[in-house]
């Protein structure tokens, strides 16, 4: 289609902004918003400490025989300080020496790690936002692409990651032993991007294909092609659609790299972290939970980042709240 006379730009650029931005963004309020999220946190350790002062040492087991606590389905884990340690001794722990008297306090090898894992855990994400995004583009561009390709990602989801990730350093190997460097943190970052790509593209999808009918025909009378309805309309659209995409994916990509640094035994980041204190909690009970609270703050950090990113595009997230 040709374009309009050379006075539709500026009638078109006004009219993509009137569509795609509301006339007053939606209001927020931070502090309301942080004081909800402290109530659950200790609503969650009121709940910790409640139930190992309530339940039974042996915890909580269904269809087991009298006596006998090996038989049965246990549902709820036991509440013995050796299970199940108090959270102030957890808290107190991660100010001691992670080993001997002359090693580093625990929190400190934690966030170490943690730093280790968030370098890896971001390098996926933005792979998965572009893998993500290619992939949004394509099945929205052509229906044909949409039909063939969406079943396949909402399959993919479904292979368990514990099992896809040996198969990546297994091919990352190869590579590296056919010329090409490929160091084994970017197998990792391969797997984490795995689970990052899945939110994003479903997000980005909708977003797309969100503006209405009416929306597009406008944009058609003035003569736009694809390129400046994409730009002008269609991603200013998606905003709200995809900035939760987003902050998911960014959490997926978190788990995704500490499950596949627990797969592939790659040493220094929190995964590694898990399974060697995991040795440890017959003796020290409370140092397993350090590397999993540092894993849940990055998690958090993770989202926190895209949440920041979001800030700049507030006139575009109409309706954010109800995606």
């Amino acid at each position: 289609m040709t374009a309009g006379p050379p006075g539709d730009t500026a009638v078109l650029a006004e009219s993509a902004t009137a569509i795609a931005r509301p006339a007053k963004p939606r209001r927020s309020f931070p502090a309301s918003r942080w004081a909800w999220g402290a109530l659950g946190i200790i609503a969650v350790m009121a709940i910790w400490e409640l139930y190992k002062w309530l339940g039974p040492d042996d915890g909580v087991i269904i269809f087991g025989v009298a006596g006998d606590d090996q038989s049965g389905l246990r549902i709820l884990p036991r509440t013995h300080d050796r299970a199940m340690p108090h959270i102030w001794t957890m808290w107190e722990r991660l100010f001691e020496p992670t080993g001997g008297t002359d090693t580093p306090p625990l929190w400190f090898a934690v966030a170490g790690a943690a730093l280790v894992t968030l370098g890896i855990a971001a390098v996926g994400w933005l792979m998965g936002v572009v893998v993500g995004l290619a992939l949004a583009l394509v099945m929205q561009r052509w229906r044909l692409a949409e039909w063939g390709l969406l079943p396949w990602i909402i399959v993919s989801q479904t292979v368990p990651l514990i099992a896809f990730a040996p198969l990546v350093a297994s091919i990352g190997t190869q590579i590296d032993r056919g010329g090409f460097p490929w160091p084994q943190w970017l197998s990792i970052a391969v797997i984490a991007s795995y689970l990052a790509f899945f939110p994003v593209a479903i997000g980005a999808l909708r977003g797309l294909t969100s503006p209405d009918a009416i929306h597009v025909d406008l944009m058609r009378s003035y003569g736009a092609g694809y390129r400046a309805t994409l730009t002008s309309l269609r991603l200013p659209a998606s905003v709200p659609y995809l900035l939760p995409a987003l902050r998911l994916a960014a959490a997926n990509a978190v788990v995704g790299t500490v499950v596949a640094e627990v797969s592939i035994g790659m040493r220094g980041g929190l995964g590694r972290m898990l399974i060697q204190f995991a040795g440890q909690a017959s003796s020290d009970p409370a140092i397993p939970w350090a590397p999993i609270f540092g894993a849940v703050l990055l998690g958090l950090i993770a989202a926190g980042s895209v949440a920041l990113l979001g800030a700049s595009l507030t006139p575009y997230r109409r309706g954010e709240a109800t995606t």
